[in-house]
């Protein structure tokens, strides 16, 4: 058991966790929503420290994160529990699971570290799960991938507090965020979360230098207006910048929302259209095949800069940070800083 870190001892040995948005109170013998942040007489531990649930050497690509070391791999860590409970989870039988009934074996930070570089790994990513709820442990062994000249990647809903992602500044260089909406009231019916500090971690990690991307699930009936659509997109170039990568995947139905129909293509093609009429550089369309939506062109000329087929990428007409054929700026990351 790891003791955590971010949080305040009550009386009666209650505690308070200040990692994510929740801010639960968390009584003796008790957990936080997340599942995994235990008060054990009056002391907070980070049960999953070091236990992992899931782990793979994936294409950058598959976060997604295409403005992130295009290209490369990540070596990828998960563990179980969430401080969402979203009805459409992709990864509920991890998200969902119990300390209980997991199988989950031990990595420590170094052996991490040791992992990515022996796999010719250019970035660390902490995904499947929910990684602000793996606070302490992601924390510990980004800083030392840094020192070893990898990069640092958290796949993850946005819900963590100020305090949390200023800890994690140092070492964090991406933040690839999920945007499930733009309605609070979609989030808490959804999610059982709410909308806005979502949006101020993703304001908070640009202003700390971090690598932005977002990621929104487009679902038939729930979040697929034009209205809506347009207000984040517009709120993304007003707050993150119009050269955001944004992502705009389609719905398959799974977990408790197996009454949704797919997302049809159209839906998708509209809002893509819309995202460049509305001055969005880089916007993409995901989970569909492959139909020329993922590849990268630039704004200006219109050049296929970077094109990808599934997970898989090849570098067009990119030269470093600049399109090789009219010399338009492109906004990317190529190499760890």
């Amino acid at each position: 058991m790891h003791e955590a870190r971010l949080y305040e001892k009550l009386e009666n040995n209650s505690v308070k966790c200040a990692l994510c948005n929740h801010r639960c109170t968390i009584k003796e013998g008790s957990h936080g929503i997340c599942g995994v942040r235990l008060n054990n007489h009056g002391t907070l531990y980070a049960s999953t420290y070091g236990r992992i649930s899931a782990e793979a050497v994936d294409p950058i690509e598959k976060k997604p994160l295409f403005h992130y070391l295009p290209g490369t791999l990540s070596y990828s860590l998960g563990s179980i529990g969430c401080n969402f409970q979203c009805q459409h989870c992709q990864n509920w039988h991890i998200s969902r699971a119990s300390l209980e009934g997991s199988e989950l074996h031990s990595l420590t930070p170094e052996e991490g570290v040791n992992r990515a570089m022996a796999n010719r790994c250019a970035s660390i990513s902490w995904t499947y799960n929910e990684p602000t709820i793996w606070h302490e442990y992601p924390l510990d062994m980004g800083t030392l991938a840094g020192k070893q000249g990898l990069g640092t990647i958290y796949v993850t809903n946005g819900y963590i507090t100020e305090e949390g992602l200023r800890e994690l500044s140092p070492m964090l260089r991406a933040y690839r965020v999920d945007i499930k909406a733009f309605t609070d009231d979609f989030y808490k019916k959804v999610c059982g979360a709410r909308l806005q500090p979502v949006l101020d971690s993703a304001i908070l990690a640009r202003e700390l230098g971090m690598h932005v991307e977002t990621v929104t699930l487009v679902i038939p009936g729930l979040n697929d207006s034009k209205e809506e659509m347009e207000s984040l997109i517009r709120w993304v170039i007003e707050h993150l910048g119009p050269a955001t990568p944004m992502h705009f995947s389609a719905f398959h139905p799974d977990y408790k929302m197996t009454d949704r129909r797919p997302t049809p293509l159209a839906t998708l093609e509209k809002i893509y259209a819309m995202a460049k009429d509305l001055g969005l550089r880089f916007p993409y369309i995901g989970n569909v095949h492959n139909r020329g939506y993922e590849n990268t062109y630039c704004p200006a000329c219109g050049s296929t800069l970077i094109e990808r087929l599934g997970f898989s990428s090849i570098i067009r007409k990119l030269d470093g940070q600049q399109c090789a054929n009219c010399g338009e700026r492109i906004e990317i990351v190529r190499n760890v800083s």
